[in-house]
């Protein structure tokens, strides 16, 4: 027999823990007036915080906020690992996802749903089977791992810019409540991390963005295009632009984006991940935009065989302690 979720072990931790919601827009329907798009925000921390600022973690596309409270074998995730560490913790459900209610009457139209196979060739393709060691779980549809791992996923907002523009307005106000803060993002979830630098630039004290979305300008079918560089929805640029496509074209020097001045970013990346390849572009963009932005490679830590998964992999615990380590470098 198996053995019961709360029987199988782990190290205790003695925290403090709690939620609450930042509110969507009040919006009048036939019916009344019902809320558009709140965000959900769980949060965690030690008795005793041992860093002055709290993390902000959010999730990427088609996901939500328990993918950084556990994986898919059961392990505590990195949430829990950020407060091992000293840490406060917000967990967010970006609006359209998870415990963050959709309702397409007032939100817009979903987009599709999630499929198996997308899982597959997102966070464990073939080619590179032998190369991805830290994907120890089952990768066959029918699987439990693979199960618990589609279970989360639902779908993105169809209209991919108005959905960054809600995560950034939302990630601002809960930015007023908890005061500067390190974001820490990953995949679909990067963009809202440079809009919240953008909406809330005192706020924002670092960014790690772990596996983003890119290159800059990049077009996925399906979900929509990142047109304003690497965002769908726009951010402020000095000089200022006015259509995406004058951004695209402009000199790099042209590209500042003062809410990112200075800010230190990290651009996490696994070994096996097809968005390593794209990495030093992200770091190009961000580095002409002000940035003081780098790349932080796993495999140059020691940590070897992640795909784009990596918070969720058979090695996430050795995962998480270069970005810790970043963290702690960057807020002392």
């Amino acid at each position: 027999m198996a053995t019961a979720p709360h029987e199988a072990g782990g190290p205790a931790t003695t925290l403090r823990r709690g939620h609450f919601w930042i509110p969507g827009e009040r919006v009048p329907t036939a019916g009344g007036t019902v809320q558009r798009a709140p965000m959900f925000v769980q949060w965690e921390a030690p008795v005793e915080v041992a860093h002055p600022y709290p993390l902000v973690l959010v999730h990427g596309g088609g996901g939500q906020g328990t993918d950084w409270t556990g994986t898919p074998d059961g392990r505590p995730g990195w949430a829990t690992r950020f407060v091992e560490a000293g840490f406060a913790v917000y967990v967010v459900d970006r609006p359209g996802h998870g415990r963050s209610p959709y309702h397409p009457d007032v939100l817009g139209p979903m987009g599709a749903p999630f499929p198996y196979e997308a899982a597959q060739g997102l966070f464990l393709p073939d080619d590179v089977r032998e190369a991805q060691t830290a994907w120890t779980y089952e990768r066959g549809i029918g699987s439990d791992d693979l199960d618990q791992l589609v279970a989360s996923m639902g779908p993105m907002p169809a209209d991919l810019a108005e959905s960054q523009r809600m995560d950034a307005d939302r990630l601002a106000r809960l930015l007023d409540l908890t005061g500067p803060a390190v974001l820490v993002t990953h995949s679909a979830g990067g963009p809202a991390g440079w809009l919240a630098a953008d909406a809330r630039p005192d706020a924002v004290v670092a960014i790690a963005a772990i596996e983003p979305i890119g290159p800059a300008f990049a077009d996925f079918p399906g979900i929509g295009a990142l047109r304003w560089g690497l965002t769908a929805a726009p951010i402020g640029y000095a000089p200022a632009w006015e259509r995406p496509e004058d951004v695209e074209h402009a000199d790099p020097a042209d590209r500042r984006i003062p809410g990112l001045t200075a800010t230190p970013v990290a651009i996490v990346t696994g070994g096996v991940s097809a968005f390593t390849g794209f990495a030093p572009q992200v770091v190009e963009f961000l580095t002409a935009a002000g940035a003081r932005a780098e790349h932080l490679h796993l495999p140059d830590h020691g940590v070897t065989g992640n795909g784009h998964a990596l918070i969720l992999e058979a090695n996430s615990d050795e995962a998480v302690r270069p970005v810790i380590s970043w963290i702690r470098s960057r807020i002392s």
